[in-house]
């Protein structure tokens, strides 16, 4: 039986366009104990200008560290997306996120198919390019003690089929589930069967909400959006929670929405139906 922790995923500072060092200062005045930070490779300039919450990984991870602990605050995960099935990106990508996660402190890097492929080929072949992405991100992982954590996002891990084939690639204890609540209500799943089903596997959770309107007008034509108020859309918390209590291990329920209005009412609800503000 596992702890149920409650966390936030820093995107949503987007309305803001501010900083990663503004995000971790909010996340910790509004009551988080969790972040979840996002990282990208070389130099883009609205982060560099303190406009956006990304990280370079050319930057020194202590220095994120530094930030994070200075706040009295822990990382669940750390946000890696790439795409997989152009394994001349994401493999190098993925292990330089591993590499820097690990220094970070960080326990967990996250990813997903993303919808970028080859125009060539199919399914056989996607799998074939993103078993070797994977080999090689897990490897890393798995050398340093830590886990990298599949989201269900795009095609090839939209479905409990699809995640199970996808994720069934690489067979180690370094490769977890992330499973985004929004993400697969929008694909059509039950998340809340999904979860109960696949809680073995699970290291991290997206908790993200789909209000009822988006529900009516994105469910089947899009795979994932950010969300709103955890208690203000279809998703039943009260069941999240209790099915994460069921995990083998710990687990954070890292918000994802849109404004930070939003995220510091999420954490109210979660803490309301059980999950704990902090360790």
């Amino acid at each position: 039986m596992g702890n149920v922790y409650v966390g936030i995923n820093l995107e949503f500072t987007r309305p803001e366009g501010r900083s990663f060092e503004w995000a971790t200062a909010k996340a910790a005045e509004m009551g988080f104990a969790y972040v979840e930070p996002m990282v990208h490779w070389g130099r883009e300039l609205l982060s560099a200008a303190g406009y956006f919450h990304s990280v370079s990984m050319l930057d020194d991870p202590l220095h994120m560290r530094e930030n994070v602990e200075g706040h009295g605050l822990r990382m669940s995960a750390m946000s890696a997306h790439s795409p997989l099935c152009k394994p001349d990106v994401s493999t190098d990508y993925l292990k330089q996120a591993v590499r820097f996660c690990a220094e970070a402190g960080c326990p967990i890097v996250i990813t997903d198919d993303g919808p970028a492929r080859p125009a060539w080929g199919g399914p056989d072949e996607h799998h074939v390019l993103m078993r070797y992405a994977l080999e090689e991100a897990v490897a890393a992982a798995a050398a340093r003690g830590m886990v990298l954590a599949l989201e269900t996002h795009a095609e090839y891990t939209a479905t409990p089929a699809a995640f199970a084939r996808t994720a069934g690639l690489v067979d180690s204890p370094a490769l977890g589930m992330n499973l985004d609540t929004g993400n697969s209500f929008l694909s059509g799943n039950d998340p809340h069967v999904w979860l109960e089903e696949a809680i073995d596997d699970v290291v991290h959770v997206h908790a993200k909400d789909i209000s009822k309107e988006d529900a009516e007008r994105y469910r089947g034509k899009v795979r994932g959006m950010l969300g709103c108020a955890c208690g203000d859309g279809v998703i039943d918390w009260a069941r999240i929670v209790e099915t994460c209590r069921r995990a083998p291990r710990d687990l954070v329920l890292s918000v994802e929405c849109g404004n930070a209005a939003d995220a510091e009412r999420s954490l109210d609800h979660l803490v309301s139906v059980g999950a704990q503000a902090r360790p």
